[in-house]
Formats: structure tokens, C-alpha cells, sequence
């Protein structure tokens, strides 16, 4: 079973300005993967998977925006995911017929990345230190060590005892957060033992 945790970040100064460049970086190295993802679509207009993007952009990628390797691999993976979100609203009929103002524009040019969205990280990226309550995050400037967090008391006992998938560096409103995926065992399935009774007290 998937959950997901958010704390907030407590950066100083110099990190928060490494932060936000980290940030913008990642945004435009995403619209740049896009834009070739674009220009290379199909007959039906699809733009490629996540493998193919990253063999033919991995290196370029990487030396074009001064990228680590997974941080450059986080970036085309994000670029991807956004196209599958596309392509599935597409198809639910979120973005109106083929004929509408609001699909042509959404299917006519590249998905474009805001300099501040969202940024996943994975374990070669970010670690994190939950007694001393920090983390340890790459970014453009370097690994910024010691990045404070904080949160709510029973949502950091998740984050401490359970495996962290990807974690994604967010900025809202002013401040900076983490929003960290994790993974919890399923809830096993009881059969109710014989005579078991279920009663409905009409409560919403």
C-alpha cells in the first residue's frame, strides 16, 4: 500500500537559493526533453518512452544543464510522465473533443515545465536523517547537507519506519516541502467467523 507523507523544509539562506536553482534547472532541462520528445512524435502523435528519451537524451541532458546522472534521469522520467498524463486526459475527454480550443492547444505544442514545479527525487539523490531530523539533498550547488524538517509527530513515525520510495522537492507559497512516497504492508483480509453479524448505524 502506497502513502504519501509531507514535511516542511526549514533551509537556510545559502540552501534555499540552491533550492530554487536546482528547481529552475530541472524545469528547463524538463522543457527541453520535451520539446525534442515533441518533435519526435509518431503518426500518432506519441512521443516516445521513458527508454528511448533516455538513450538518445541521457548525455546531452546531462552536459547541456550540468545534471548528475540521476538527477538527469529524475528529469526525462518527469518529462514522460507528464505526456501519460496528457495523452490520459486526453482520452477520458477531460480536454473536450478533438474539435475544442482547449485539446488543439494542449496537443499543438510541447508540455512547458513552470521554473518552480515540482521535482522528484529518488534515494541517490536525497537522504534522510530522521533523528536528527534533516536531509541530505543534491542539487545544482552541490549536496546541501543538514536541510532542516519538520512535521506532524505521526507522520514522521511513518517516515522513519517505513521504506521511502521517490520524494518530490516542492515549492508552495513561500515555503518548501517534501512530499515522500512510502510503502506500507497491506492489511490482510479477514474472513468474518461464522454468525459474524454487520450492523448498519446510518452514520455518514
Amino acid at each position: 500500500m502506497r502513502r504519501v507523507v509531507r514535511v516542511k523544509l526549514l533551509p537556510t539562506p545559502a540552501q534555499e537559493l540552491a533550492l530554487a536553482d536546482t528547481l529552475r534547472v530541472c524545469n528547463e532541462a524538463a522543457t527541453y526533453v520535451s520539446q525534442v520528445a515533441f518533435g519526435g512524435r509518431d503518426s500518432h502523435g506519441r512521443t516516445g518512452n521513458k527508454i528511448i528519451l533516455q538513450d538518445v537524451l541521457y548525455q546531452d541532458v546531462k552536459d547541456r544543464f550540468g545534471l548528475g546522472a540521476q538527477p538527469a534521469i529524475r528529469v526525462i522520467g518527469k518529462t514522460v510522465d507528464a505526456y501519460v498524463t496528457l495523452r490520459s486526459n486526453i482520452a477520458e475527454g477531460n480536454l473536450g473533443l478533438p474539435s475544442s480550443r482547449r485539446r488543439v492547444k494542449a496537443e499543438s505544442k510541447p508540455v512547458v515545465f513552470r521554473p518552480n514545479a515540482a521535482q522528484p527525487f529518488d534515494r541517490n539523490c536525497l537522504s534522510w536523517q530522521h533523528d536528527a531530523g534533516t536531509v541530505s539533498i543534491w542539487s545544482t550547488h552541490g549536496r546541501l547537507k543538514n536541510v532542516r524538517f519538520v512535521g506532524d509527530p505521526d507522520q514522521l513515525k511513518l517516515l522513519a519506519t517505513h521504506p521511502i520510495g521517490e520524494s518530490d522537492l516542492q515549492f508552495q507559497n513561500g515555503h518548501w516541502f517534501l512530499i515522500a512516497t512510502l510503502t506500507l504492508p497491506t492489511t490482510p483480509v479477514v474472513e468474518p467467523a461464522a454468525g459474524f453479524l454487520g450492523v448498519d448505524l446510518g452514520i455518514v
